[in-house]
Order: structure tokens, then sequence, then C-alpha cells
């Protein structure tokens, strides 16, 4: 191969192997990134120049970034490297997932350079015209091992798919061999699961058929990938490089980005630690993960060896199973469980004896508020383990006698129809899994009927329900009148984030004669559903769950009756009033729509509020000072650890796919309406915001706020303008929940989701400063620090539809439909307009100084049958939509 900057570079099979420099892509380094954003081209140029002094011989340049415009980047920094011949001696890899920015690369760059990358991923078609046009601009390519059907995996696929684009791009395209890379997928080895053993091995076989097979190609790939498993223990990680380059190397790898301070020299690398990792890399021994593993732990943060305690191990076999349980530690709990199965009468025994003795530990301790729910959720997932190998084992026990314990009840869980939030629900169904209910969990957006019928199948103890979105509310009331009509007799639980016991007691508890119990938290759900099951205790219990609904009911409908309401035109009349005359608008630098299809999520970290993810955890505190908290603070800072390691893969591994879009546009006030115009001359309605108003009777000089007052009035003749938004951090979420739960791992499939949840808030309040210092430019010399931003000391709000300021969810749809929201960037609404990803926000932009957050309270029937009017609903489905806020 040969390739030039304006010195060339020939790679033959004698050369050594060619390090290609990675500090100029915007996704691989933070402040690359942050220099190219604020276009410093001249301190990025330094970035570049200390690449090739340190050694690349050629380097990456990549500038897919969201939130920048990649194309203009692309060609600014390579024309600035042009002009500087200590950078522009060596030659460049032109690196992103988009043509047009590969394309306007190629007709600017100096020399002679690299592409990369394309694939087969969208069809021969479109692999064949790319590769056309590399050919004419005169570049090298590296061919990514994928096609239509996705990613290569295994060596079977590698294989197929490179012989497949080397007969195209030799035979039909007349491509130089020697101008052909190919990147055959370096995926991690170590990650505890059986398909990832052969993920080095096979690359390593790969390569060496490509090298004797596809005459005069190279191979590269990204190092860094083989050691994912082991970030945060950088001794082992650099044993694992430097192993895996040692034996691609000889199979023909002759290109590669790596970091060179993540190698150790081969023959330095301790032999205790060669051993493990190479049975690892080359996948020499059935246990090679579990003994680099336990290894690994002598190495953390060091080479030295470090004592691990095992004093523990010293224990009888129910101390040694105790201990597991209530760390978190899986280590050595199959061996004992193995030992305990061994000398039982029956594989159940160790379940409802073992296992259960020290989970009631667990539970005394979670109970005594010894032991927090992140700490639970961990002894969850040995707990999982721990049953999953006795399964089999029960299951050739039942063939023999059939009967037998069903443990302490039946419990179906499930996330109602439209709403697709489930971290609550997975919680609890820990929890309650731990104290030995069995759990059916239906997931979300489950219709009724599925759930009715489920419990009736299944002969459940208890059905459970939960909900985020204020919709949901309903179909738990629908749910209660159902189970009434069908003549059911087991009790409901409701939960989640919209519900209440002041709602259950009114709307939920009146329509089905058992009990309906409203459950607050995870840490009472085994209080309630222990006390609804025993025998002894259920009938008087659900007694007094009835007479003390029966008093809220009493009390809340007695205060409704004596709270003083207005009428709607009486609330108009005491409109929130600002002198439009008198007020500066600012107009926005440009209006219309923009989105991004990707977001780097180092951009958003930065803005991530962390106090509601430890809310999550039911770990009550504002953050930071929560990690010094007498009670929680060290399971709290365990729980932040744990966390930021994940946040830290999520972003090395782009595990997670973030996506925004916003606009902004010319409105006017009509009344409690506003009207959005398709142009800057507003001759035309493109659509209108129904917003709801106060009607509470409030004191001398406090208004009656609609959001409608915060925007200029159209009879005014002020121009004013508004923006509208939607982002997600969720796009990967449920496929990696589903990979942890499928190995028995609770704590980290709730932990993705979690996290997804924080990165969306952050993403949204990320877009909402850009927009309000950049794209709008309101605000341009702001500086806020991130607790400033979160107590919102910024000027303007960002209300969200479904919130208290606008609790109708409809307004969602406007929003999706002036956006073109899921056709732009994937985020959908479900039948309730609960948006999936979950991990996603929508909302408005109002600039204006004087606007703030407010919540609408309760409202009257003359005020929904204007909002049925303005929408053109029915009167009944106005009330479904805003029955939370109804005062009846």
């Amino acid at each position: 191969m040969f390739l030039s900057g304006l010195e060339p570079l020939y790679i033959t099979p004698e050369s050594n192997f060619i390090n290609v420099g990675e500090r100029t892509n915007v996704a691989g380094s933070k402040m690359f990134l942050r220099l190219i954003k604020e276009a410093q081209f001249d301190k990025a140029l330094d970035v570049a120049r200390d690449q090739v002094d340190g050694g690349a011989q050629i380097i990456d340049v990549n500038m897919d970034d969201g939130l920048i415009d990649g194309k203009e980047a692309m060609v600014n920094f390579l024309n600035l490297i042009a002009s500087e011949p200590d950078i522009a001696r060596v030659p460049v890899m032109i690196d992103s997932s988009k043509w047009e920015i590969i394309e306007a690369g190629l007709q600017v760059v100096q020399g002679k350079s690299v592409v990369n990358s394309i694939s087969l991923k969208e069809g021969e078609a479109e692999f064949i015209r790319q590769a056309k046009l590399i050919k004419r601009y005169g570049a090298a390519v590296i061919i990514m091992a994928f096609d239509e059907v996705g990613q290569a995996d295994n060596l079977e696929r590698r294989i197929e798919i490179a012989k497949r684009s080397y007969d195209i791009l030799v035979n039909q395209v007349n491509f130089d061999p020697e101008d052909i890379i190919f990147d055959l997928n370096i995926f991690p080895v170590a990650t505890g699961m059986d398909e990832h053993k052969n993920n080095a091995l096979d690359f390593i076989h790969a390569t060496k058929w490509v090298r004797e097979n596809l005459p005069k190609v190279s191979v590269s790939g990204g190092v860094s990938n083989v050691s994912f498993s082991f970030r945060g223990n950088n001794a082992v990680r650099e044993a694992m490089h430097s192993v895996f380059l040692y034996h691609a190397i000889k199979a023909g790898m002759n290109i590669g980005i790596v970091n060179p301070t993540m190698l150790e020299v081969y023959d330095e690398i301790p032999k205790d630690l060669l051993e493990r990792v190479e049975d690892v890399i080359l996948n020499r021994r059935e246990d090679a993960t579990e003994r680099l593993l336990d290894f690994a732990e002598t190495f953390k943060g060091t080479k030295k060896e470090q004592k691990v305690d095992l004093e523990w191990r010293k224990g009888s076999l129910q101390d040694r199973i105790t201990h597991a349980l209530v760390k978190g530690v899986d280590q050595f709990i199959l061996e004992d469980i193995e030992e305990a199965r061994a000398s039982a009468n029956k594989p159940l025994d160790v379940i409802e004896i073992n296992l259960m003795a020290g989970m009631n530990v667990v539970g005394d301790l979670f109970g005594s508020g010894k032991m927090f729910l992140p700490q639970v959720v961990k002894s969850a997932r040995v707990m999982k383990k721990a049953v999953a190998y006795l399964i089999p084992y029960i299951e050739e026990e039942k063939l023999k006698n059939p009967g037998g314990s069903s443990g302490a009840g039946k419990i179906l869980l499930a996330t109602v129809k439209g709403d697709v939030h489930d971290i609550g629900k997975n919680i609890v169904s820990v929890v309650l899994g731990c104290n030995n209910y069995e759990i059916v969990d239906l997931g979300v957006m489950v219709p009724p009927q599925k759930i009715l019928e489920t419990a009736i199948s299944e002969n459940v103890d208890v059905i459970g329900l939960s909900g985020l979105i204020t919709p949901s509310l309903d179909e738990m009331v629908y749910l209660a009148k159902e189970m009434q009509r069908q003549k059911f007799s087991v009790p409901l639980l409701i939960g989640g984030a919209t519900t209440s016991k002041a709602h259950t007691a009114v709307k939920i508890d009146p329509q089905y004669q058992d009990a309906v119990v409203h459950v607050l938290d995870a840490s009472k759900a085994v209080t309630v559903v222990g006390n609804l099951l025993q025998q002894d205790t259920s009938t008087a219990y659900k007694k007094e769950i009835k007479e003390d609904y029966e008093k809220l009911r009493v009390g809340f409908f007695a205060r409704n009756e004596k709270k003083e309401m207005l009428s709607l035109e009486e609330a108009r009349k005491n409109r929130f009033k600002i002198d439009w005359e008198k007020e500066k608008i600012g107009i926005p630098k440009f209006l219309g729509i923009k989105q991004f299809e990707e977001v780097d999520l180092r951009r958003v970290v930065p803005y991530i509020d962390w106090t509601p993810f430890f809310r999550t955890w039911e770990l009550h505190g504002r953050y930071p000072v929560i990690l010094e908290d007498k009670l929680v603070g060290k399971e709290a800072t365990k729980l932040f650890k744990d966390a930021k390691k994940m946040l830290k893969e999520i972003i090395d591994k782009n595990l997670l796919t973030a996506k925004a879009i916003f606009g902004l546009f010319p409105v006017n006030a009509v009344g409690d309406d506003i009207e959005v115009y398709t142009d800057a001359e507003r001759k035309e309605v493109k659509t209108k915001f129904v917003t709801l108003r106060q009607q509470s009777k409030k004191k001398e000089g406090i208004p009656n706020l609609a959001l409608a007052d915060f925007i200029a009035p159209k009879e005014g003749g002020k121009e004013d303008y508004m923006g509208a938004f939607c982002v997600s951090a969720g796009f990967g979420t449920d496929e990696l929940s589903q990979k942890y739960l499928a190995d028995h791992d609770d704590y980290h499939s709730i932990m993705i989701k979690a996290i997804a949840d924080r990165l969306a808030e952050a993403l949204a309040e990320y877009l909402h400063m850009e927009v309000r210092r950049q794209y709008w430019g309101y605000a341009p010399e702001e500086i806020l620090s991130n607790e400033e931003l979160i107590k919102e000391k910024y000027k303007g709000i960002r209300p969200a539809p479904g919130y208290p300021a606008c609790p109708d969810h409809t307004e969602k749809l406007t929003i999706w439909d002036l956006l073109k929201v899921e056709e732009n960037i994937g985020v959908k609404l479900t039948d309730s307009l609960a948006m999936w990803p979950a991990a996603s926000v929508s909302g408005y932009y109002f600039a204006n100084e004087k606007s703030k957050y407010f919540g609408l309270g309760k409202i009257k029937e003359d005020q929904v049958k204007s909002f049925a009017k303005r929408k053109k609903m029915t009167f009944e489905e106005a009330k479904r939509w805003l029955s939370p806020n109804i005062i009846e």
C-alpha cells in the first residue's frame, strides 16, 4: 500500500505495525471536541501536531457530532492541516459515518488519504457507488465487516463479508487490492457470556484467513475494544492489548488504532498474568474468564499483588451463602450452592432453607435500615444466579415428585397500557423476589385484558399495577372496575410516580370490593404484601385499609367543597399582565427546525443532575452532600462509583444513542391559545398550542396563570416567538437491560435505565442552554454552573406537556406534528402519549424573563368544555386527559 501526506508512506509485508493517531477525533477526545466546537482551530492543530510528533504515522480526523456542522468542520480542518507542513507530511484518515462528510473531506485533502469507512450495510448498489467515488478521488478505504444482515460477530461471518466485499471491489469496481483495508471487528472478551469467548480468537483467525486468501489487502482495528471488560484496571488492560496485538500481528494485522500508553511490553508481562490473559484471548480453557477475573483482583490499580480478604470462606456453608447474599458477592456462589445441593434432600430445599435463610438476613437488614436498596438489588443478582443453577435440578425433581412448595405467594406486576416506564416496578419485583415471592412480570404497555387473563391462568395472589404518566391513572381505574365486574378476589397494588394514596382512595378503591393499596416505594412492598397474604392478619388488614381510604375520601371531598373557584371567564380577567409595549423580545437567530441525529454524550455528562438518580434507588438526599451523609453516604458513594463506571462504559463503547430536535417559530397569543405561524410574515397559522388556566381563587394581586400569558397577544401587534423540542438518550437502553436480565443481573438492568433517564434530562438541559446562548441567542453571555442550571437560574422556561403547568398530554401530538419528531429522530408516542424510548424529554421553550413554572391545580367543568372545543374533541375525551385536575 502507498499512502501520502507531503511525504510517502509505504506499507509493505516487511513494514512494522502502523499506528493511527486518534486524538483528532471528536468522539475520541473531549478536548478536541471542545476546540472544534469553539472554533479554536489553531489549538486543534496543536493536537494533530502532538500526535505526529509522538509517532503517529496516520492521523484519524473525525467530526461526527450532533451539535457541530461536521462537513464544514472537516473541510476547514483539512484545509488548515494542508498549510502546516509538520502535520501535513503524514497521511490523513477521513473518518465519518456520513458519506457527505467523507466526500467533502476527499475533495480537499492533500496527498493520498484513507477513508474510514464503507460497508455493505446499505446494500451492494450503495457500496459500489461509494467505492467508485473513493477510487476516483484516489484514496484507500477501510471496509467494515458489516452487511445488510448486521455486524460480523463470528469467524464465518467475518470471512463471508470480507470475501464478498473483496470480490465486488476488485472484480466489479476494479479497486486496487493494495488500497483495501479490512476492519474485522474487535469485540470484548471476558464478558462472562459464552458467545463472547471466541471474540479475539475469531478476529485473529479471520485476519490470518484474509491475509492468506485476499491478496495484497491490509487488516486494521481498534485494539482497546478487546479489554472493555476490565475498565478501571489498567494493568490487566495493558497486558490484554499487548497479548492481543502479539498474536494478531503474527496473523497479519498491520494497521491499528491503539494508545501506546496502554501497552505493556509482551516479554515483561508477569508470567502468571500472561498465562491467564492468553487463556482468555485464545480461549484455551473453559474457566479462562473466571480465572482472569479472580486474578485481576490482585492487580487493581497496580501491578503489585494486593491481598484479597477471603477469611469469610473459612466459615460454615450457611455462613458463606449468607455472606455472599448480604455482600452481593457471586464469585463463589455456584460452588457453595452445589455443595448445599449435594447434601440436601431435594434441590428445592437449597432455596427454601439455605438461600432464604440468607435472604431473611438481607430482609431484616433492609427493613431495619441497615441495608439500602442498591445492596438489596446486588443481593438479588446473587440469588438469581444461584436459583438459575438449581432450576434444572428442581425441574428434574418435579418430574419424579409432582407438587411441592410454591413459595410465599405469586404476584403479577405490569406497567399499564400506553406507559413505558418500569424502573420502579422492576425494583419492587426484585425486592419481593428476594422475599421468596414468585413474580410474573408482564413488562410495559400491557393491555388490561392480558393482565386479567394472566392473573387467572397463573392463579396469582396479588396484582400490582405501575404507571408514570397521568393517563395511566385512568387505566388503573378501568382495571379495578373490570376486576370487580369479573368477580376477582385478589388484592390490587397501585404504584408509580403519578399515583398517590389520595388518588388511590378517591378514584380506584371505590371501584373494587377487595383490598386496593397504594405502595409508596419498594421498601414498603414486602410488608404490605405480607399483611395481605398472611391468613391470620389479612382480613383485619384489608378492613383497616378500606376504613382508612374511606376517611381519606371523605376528607378529600370536604376540602374540595371548601375550595373557592372562579369561573373560567373570571380567571381569564385575572390573567398575568405584561406591559408588552415596554417588553424587549429576543428575535431568534434562525427560524425553523434543527435536528441532531447523534449527540456525543461526552458533552451531555457535565449537565447531569444526580439527585434524582439516588432517589430512584430510594436513597434520599441532595447530591453531592448525600455522599457524606452519616446514614446513607457509604452506600450512596458505592452506588455513585458503579454509576460512573457504567457511564464511562456507555460512552467509551457507544452503548446508547442520543438524539435531539428543536424548532423556533413566530407565535402570538390569542386568548389562552398560542398560534404558531408558518413564516415570519405570520400570514398563515400552522398550528396552535392550547394552554390551561388556573381557576382557584387567589389572594388580591395574585394572577391566575396560563402559559399563553408569557406570549405577546396578537391584537397588540407585537411579534413574539417560542420553541418546542424533544430529546432522547434511550436508544439502546432496552436491549442492554434485557442482556443484563438474561444474566440474572437486575442491578445493572435497573442501573442502565436510571442512567439513561439522567442523560435524557441532562441533554434537555444542555440543548436548552445552547438554544438560549446560540440558536435563539437571547442570552449569549450566560455562564451558569450546573448547580445554577439545576436551580433554573436562567432566563426563560421549558415546561413539558403532562407536567403541572400543562397537564394535557395531547399537546405532545402538536409538538410531534410540528417537528415531525418520529420521522426525524425516531421518538414515538404510545396510545397514552408516553414517549418511547422511555428516556426521552419533550416540551416548549419560552424566552420571556417574566415566564415562570407553576402548577395548574384544580379546574372546573366550564374550562374542560372550553378545552374540548378548542382541541376539537368530545367532552368525555377531554375529561379523560384532564381527570386528575378536574373538580367533580
